[in-house]
């Protein structure tokens, strides 16, 4: 059976072999999986764990390389061992689908969460502890170096530190002491300054009657205390000390703190809301995960309410949390986060848990000064009790885990603008949408602000406000207030003051009525200057919520500098949120505000300015980075930028494939929407420009959407169409429409033809090279390839001469013509190396290594595949990345290396399912008739 280790060196092992799990960055790739094994772990997180916060912008292509071979390690232990987990990717990221017990770490909890469930079976308790200390081997995650390393490493250093105390306490309580001192004094030279460990050891020392040396240790620990803290030895280390110097004292291990006087549990819960109506159906929810708390046996519930703003996430926290005290004897816990106040700053996990520390009894001088020390205090505090955390407006999950208790009984609710998806998916957090109020529930709301009488007396008023507020409960508390601070204005003179004023919160028609909230927003809204709301209204325009510097910069004309601070005031009171360094999101809510605004403050020749600058700052960009992509390809002219326009210059290769894939998703909106405002020389130039990035990740049927754009708008232009038509066509290419192919590659032809543009009628014969040998015509391909060289030959185009030669090379092996494919793919390979092109040069290494895969050189065509494929891999090539393997794994075949063959084709396969690449089934069923004699 494949295990994983992460308690010491990462290692992938089975029963008999132990598995390379690669070099210090692979390793952690596969512990950045293992940790959340099981679960989707998308990509940027990966990049964070392994890099931290200065990735390479090569980061991306490097997990892709990292988890091809990993996937290798698993075929090969696999074939050592069986019961290898399949490491899939899935959307945005990968999982590991090990199971729990296949992971040591993950072992190792599950061994402490069974051992603290375990009650009134000491030696239970005590056998499931000393299994789980076993699991350890050394240092976690030996040699991985970075933050989140080192917080994983925390984190078991810290559960291994309690299950030690534990079993020292049960072991010493058992009359085994002496079984535990030798490993007492190795975790006390770990951590000299942890009292309790030198508490359990001078226990252990006078349980087997070595008094005196449990007297040194006492001597010797109040001294460091006192030298490096400044502090006396805890109550717990006292008792401890005075239990040793008599012969008849207690070896149980009773602390003076056991003895102490019972105290009350906290209480910080902020007052009920009045007239708080209602809610229902999640107040009942919430009542089963307080009784689902109860019994859970090894994990902390946690709830998390969300919603759009002003809905009453921390109202029903609260109402329910008075309702429900009695459930939660040892105390409730109270803290408002401030992850969305516009006037403060966000409070961080450290203020809450000192904080919390105070109100659960701990001295300031007790208090650990390392900020891991205070978590690990705080969850002990809070092991095996009853007790209610409520961490209200919490930004990002990043900002809870921290104070999530260790243990299970205590029940934790979080609410929060964003839907922490981060808790749902790590921690089993139970997700709890707050929607708006019911029409009877808003009347409810109103009636007990306003009163009975007054709400009686007017119910067509009501009504209007309620429909006005959208039954959003912030916007209802307003309107009351204003209600109650105007005694004497009838209802119906407050709701014609909203119909006036234009403040009208009328809901949006769409399934969740609370999307429009445009009162909530409009007073923060009046409160910018003028360049922040000129900002907010022009970003509307951008045809994604998310969006960058550069871009924010375009739309408004403005110098980068001068856009971010403008982008800060907006983030400061919650109209964007940067959720990335130089990354800011309108939440859709605000887009749609956004939107609105922009329509009144712009007429339409300024809002077609603004789109023109931000479409204006994607092609230019886009542009450049297509040419760094693709050195090779001819260039077409583009147009200066218009004047405001800020152009972002990806440095390299790296960069550019970078920007690609974070703006792949705007770009193809941008796409649209340039051919939506007929900005016709944008469009097919934006689809230009694109097309080698889409070709290159599979993204063949977005190619084909672009570049039908980009035909609609080329106005009878024969380059245009020309361009336009070989896009599409290489696309159907790809996807294995011959007929379609054909036909848009003999439009194209037509069109060049008219230019007499011999270059681009040579593009086309050869890429109908390709269409003819996916039909299995060789001879008409090799024809075709030929006449592409003649007319590149004409052309004096001797670069795309190189890449004929090469190409010509490649459909002579097709044809059994080996050594005239020799000869070509040489010569090819030198001028290609000299101009420069990558793309052709890595194409030629593996037509390289088919020739001498089929003259039998099985090694040499071996070395061949692997240059071709670590070209690909570095250029984030993964089409042609999946060809090298299929044709590696085709040598391995004929090598008689049958698993390598099979463990090869795996990793194609993989890449092809990813693309969703009809040639997969054809793999996959290849890999089924070798499977199944094996």
């Amino acid at each position: 059976m494949v295990q994983f280790r992460l308690l010491g060196p990462v290692e992938i092992t089975t029963d008999t072999h132990l598995v390379d799990a690669g070099p210090r960055k692979q390793q952690a790739v596969l512990a950045a999986l293992l940790v959340d094994v099981g679960v989707l772990v998308p990509i940027e997180k990966i990049i964070d764990r392994v890099w931290d916060e200065a990735p390479p912008t090569t980061a991306r292509g490097a997990v892709h390389s990292y988890v091809t071979r990993l996937r290798r390690a698993l075929s090969e232990a696999d074939a050592a061992g069986g019961d290898a987990p399949r490491l899939e990717h899935r959307h945005a990221g990968y999982v590991l689908g090990a199971r729990p017990e296949q992971v040591d770490l993950h072992r190792f909890r599950l061994l402490l969460d069974c051992a603290r469930a375990t009650r009134g079976d000491d030696a239970r308790r005590a056998e499931l502890l000393r299994e789980a200390l076993g699991l350890w081997r050394g240092v976690p995650l030996t040699g991985l170096t970075g933050e989140w390393a080192e917080s994983v490493r925390r984190e078991a250093a810290q559960r291994r530190l309690g299950a030690m105390l534990d079993l020292a306490r049960l072991e010493t309580a058992a009359g085994r002491g002496g079984v535990m001192i030798e490993r007492l004094r190795e975790m006390l030279d770990e951590h000299p300054l942890v009292e309790p460990l030198s508490a359990a050891l001078i226990r252990a020392l006078a349980a087997v009657g070595r008094n005196a040396e449990a007297l040194q240790v006492y001597a010797e620990t109040r001294r460091r205390l006192a030298e490096e803290l400044g502090a006396d030895p805890s109550p717990d280390l006292r008792q401890a000390y005075r239990d040793a110097l008599s012969p008849q004292a207690p070896t149980a291990g009773a602390t003076s703190t056991a003895a102490a006087a019972p105290r009350r549990g906290p209480v910080l819960l902020p007052a009920d809301v009045m007239g708080f109506t209602g809610r229902a159906e999640a107040v009942s929810t919430l009542d089963e995960l307080a009784v689902m708390s109860e019994r859970e046996a090894t994990a902390v519930v946690v709830a998390v309410l969300s919603g759009v703003p002003g809905v009453g996430k921390t109202a029903l926290a609260v109402h329910w949390a008075h309702r429900a005290r009695h459930r939660f004897p040892d105390g409730q816990l109270f803290a408002d986060l401030r992850g969305f106040d516009a006037g403060r700053s966000a409070v961080t996990s450290e203020q809450v848990v000192r904080g919390f520390l105070a109100a659960l009894g701990v001295p300031v001088h007790r208090v650990p000064v390392s900020p891991d020390a205070q978590v690990g205090l705080y969850r002990d505090l809070l092991a095996d009790k009853r007790m209610l955390v409520i961490l209200d407006n919490a930004h990002n999950a990043e900002q809870v885990r921290p104070l999530l208790p260790g243990s299970p009984g205590s029940f934790v609710l979080v609410t929060s603008r964003n839907r922490l998806s981060g808790l749902v998916a790590g921690h089993g957090a139970h997700p709890l949408a707050v929607d708006v109020l019911t029409p009877e529930e808003a009347q409810e709301l109103l009636t007990r602000r306003i009163g009975r009488d007054r709400v009686s007396a007017d119910a067509g008023a009501v009504d209007h406000l309620i429909a006005s507020c959208a039954r959003l409960p912030l916007a209802l508390v307003i309107t009351a207030a204003r209600a109650v601070t105007r005694p004497a204005f009838p209802l119906r003179a407050l709701a014609d003051e909203l119909r006036q004023a234009g403040a009208s919160l009328d809901a949006f028609h769409d399934d969740d009525p609370a999307t429009d909230v445009r009162s909530v927003f409009a007073c923060s809204y009046r409160a910018l200057s003028v360049g922040a709301a000129e900002i907010f209204r022009r970003m509307s325009a951008h045809p994604r919520p998310d969006f960058g510097l550069a871009v924010a910069a375009s739309a408004t004309a403005l110098p980068p500098e001068q856009a971010r601070r403008l982008l800060a005031e907006l983030t400061a009171v919650h109209l964007l949120d940067e959720h990335a360094p130089g990354r800011w999101a309108f939440h859709d809510l605000l887009h749609a505000y956004a939107v609105e605004l922009h329509r009144e403050a712009e007429n339409e020749a300024e809002r077609r300015e603004v789109a023109g600058r931000v479409i204006d700052h994607y092609l230019q960009t886009a542009y450049r980075s297509a040419l760094l992509l693709h050195p090779a390809r001819d260039p077409i002219a583009i147009a200066d930028p218009r004047p405001g326009v800020t152009v972002t210059a990806p440095a390299d290769h790296g960069e550019a494939l970078a920007w690609f894939t974070s703006e792949r998703s705007v770009l193809l909106a941008c796409a649209e929407l340039a051919a939506a405002y007929g900005f016709d020389t944008h469009t097919w130039q934006l689809a230009w420009s694109m097309s080698s990035f889409l070709d290159r990740t599979g993204a063949w049927r977005d190619m084909i959407a672009v570049h039908g754009h980009a035909l609609a708008a080329a106005r009878g232009d024969d380059r245009v169409l020309a361009l336009s038509r070989l896009g599409i066509a290489l696309a159907h290419t790809r996807l294995g429409d011959a007929d379609a192919a054909v036909r848009e590659y003999g439009h194209a032809l037509e069109h060049f033809a008219r230019l007499e543009d011999l270059t681009g009628q040579a593009h086309i014969h050869s890429n109908l090279a390709r269409v003819f040998e996916q039909q299995g015509h060789h001879v008409e391909a090799l024809d075709s390839a030929e006449h592409a060289l003649r007319l590149y030959r004409a052309a004096g185009q001797r670069h795309w001469e190189a890449r004929a030669i090469s190409a010509v090379g490649w459909y002579h092996i097709a044809v059994g013509n080996h050594r005239e494919a020799l000869e070509h793919c040489r010569q090819a390979l030198t001028w290609l190396r000299e101009a420069g092109d990558r793309d052709g040069e890595s194409a030629t290494w593996d037509s390289l290594g088919h020739v001498h895969h089929q003259l039998g050189d099985y090694d040499q065509a071996e070395t061949c595949y692997r240059r071709a494929l670590a070209m690909h891999r570095q250029d984030g090539d993964r089409y042609n990345e999946s060809l090298v393997l299929t044709h590696m794994g085709d040598n391995h075949e004929a090598a008689g290396r049958e698993a390598d063959a099979r463990g090869t084709w795996r990793l194609a396969l993989n890449i092809l399912t990813d693309l969703g690449h009809p040639s997969a089934d054809d793999l996959r069923s290849r890999l089924g008739r070798s499977d199944g004699p094996a």
